[in-house]
């Protein structure tokens, strides 16, 4: 059984459907001779005749064997046709991605990337995790977006500097750009101590600053509420800004600080040595061209 070829099952398909061998041949683009060469093969395979060959112009009949071979063959077919077709859509860029992705990213940077990837593969079956763990991971990820260098046997491209900018309440600070010092016993909302948070953080610490933190979430339609009810101020990078639309709610005002904290790296990362598919390449480029046509606000002194 293990010499079935899939080119034996589809001349008996064909002769089955069009009653003789010099008919399925001509379907096939064999010769006559060919097809009865490989139904000799497969008939050698299973065992038996798979065709009753009444001879004369009376069309070919199929055997018991020969049903139940013909009914399993269509199935294999149908699979390697199928896999075939499945092939050549990855090869043209369909498929599937699995994409990981955080809060800011998702705001700002993957709407754009998830349009024009399903703008150019329709057929393309886009999957997204959001997620900010301490210590992430790529596991079966096509992608991921972090802010950070991932560890492990990674590859990276940065894609952009992602500024810390203050967020108050109107009124709470003067306009312009304020000290990080101005921020000691200051209330503050802020995020969890994940990710980058830590380092910036500590950024303001070196500045002199310690910050009464009052609240913290990791959601940040909840920080801004917190904000516009006066309940602290809130550093938050240039993207998570920029995604929640800070610069139209005249309840808010967003500060420059002078000296500017480090900037937020965002980075996107897949597992080394692994060979992307069409679709996960161009993700990535789309990813780098959508980063670089955003403009942070400068973070010179």
């Amino acid at each position: 059984m293990s010499n079935i070829e899939l080119r034996h099952l589809a001349a008996m398909a064909a002769i089955a459907e069009e009653g003789t061998f010099g008919r399925a041949a001509a379907r096939l683009g064999y010769t006559q001779s060919t097809v009865s060469q490989q139904i000799a093969a497969l008939e050698r395979s299973v065992g038996g005749p798979v065709f009753d060959r009444p001879g004369g112009p009376k069309p070919v009949r199929l055997t018991p064997l020969g049903s139940v071979v013909l009914d399993h063959g269509r199935a294999v077919l149908a699979k390697a046709e199928a896999l075939a077709d499945a092939v050549d859509r990855f090869r043209a860029g369909d498929g599937r991605i699995d994409i990981g992705t955080f809060q800011s990213v998702s705001n700002v940077i993957l709407p754009s990337l998830v349009r024009r990837l399903r703008d150019e593969h329709p057929g393309c079956d886009i999957r997204l995790s959001e997620e900010e763990p301490e210590q992430p991971r790529i596991g079966d990820l096509d992608l991921l977006f972090y802010d950070g260098r991932v560890d492990g046997d990674v590859e990276r491209r940065k894609l952009l500097d992602d500024p810390y900018l203050l967020v108050a309440a109107t009124g709470t600070f003067p306009e312009g750009p304020v000290s990080p010092a101005r921020l000691d016993g200051a209330p503050m909302v802020a995020w969890p101590l994940t990710c980058d948070q830590p380092l910036m953080e500590q950024a303001v610490a070196r500045s002199g600053a310690r910050p009464q933190i009052v609240f913290r979430t990791a959601v940040n339609d909840t920080l801004l509420s917190m904000v516009r009810a006066g309940l602290g101020s809130a550093l938050l990078p240039w993207l998570a800004v920029r995604g929640a639309d800070v610069a139209s709610d005249d309840r808010l005002r967003v500060h420059a600080l002078r000296p500017s904290l480090p900037s937020r790296e965002i980075y996107l990362h897949w597992q080394a040595g692994r060979i992307h598919s069409p679709l996960a390449a161009r993700a990535v480029e789309i990813a780098v061209e959508v980063a670089a046509g955003l403009a942070p606000p400068s973070t010179t002194s």
